[in-house]
């Protein structure tokens, strides 16, 4: 099956910005969906961004400071943070969601702590 490998996160302060990245074991282009999701602090998992057929979708939440990418030679999806808020402090999780039989496949989740 598929595989992918988070990376980036960390702990930093509002108003800067961060970036995670992707790694998939496969060709994107064997994907039908390409997303972040994030499960903040006593809430549940809620979707961040996605892109199905070329086009980007956000949460209203982070409409405007996030930005989701796919890097085709490299087989990665990024998420461009920025201008980070309390409120986006959470584990992240990429998700992929493949044309053979629609199955989703989940990285390991990554945390992302906004803190002053």
């Amino acid at each position: 099956q598929v595989q992918l490998v988070e990376s980036g996160g960390g702990l930093v302060q509002p108003g800067v910005s961060l970036s995670l990245s992707c790694a998939a074991s496969e060709s994107i282009f064997s994907f039908y969906a390409m997303g972040w999701y994030r499960q903040p602090p006593g809430k549940p998992r809620e979707l961040v961004a996605r892109i199905i057929s070329g086009r980007s979708t956000y949460a209203d939440s982070v409409k405007g400071r996030f930005t989701i990418s796919s890097d085709n030679v490299n087989n990665t999806v990024h998420l461009q943070m920025n201008k980070l808020k309390h409120e986006d402090a959470a584990v992240y999780y990429c998700n992929i969601r493949q044309r053979q039989w629609y199955v989703d496949t989940w990285g390991q989740g990554i945390q992302v702590t906004v803190s002053s």
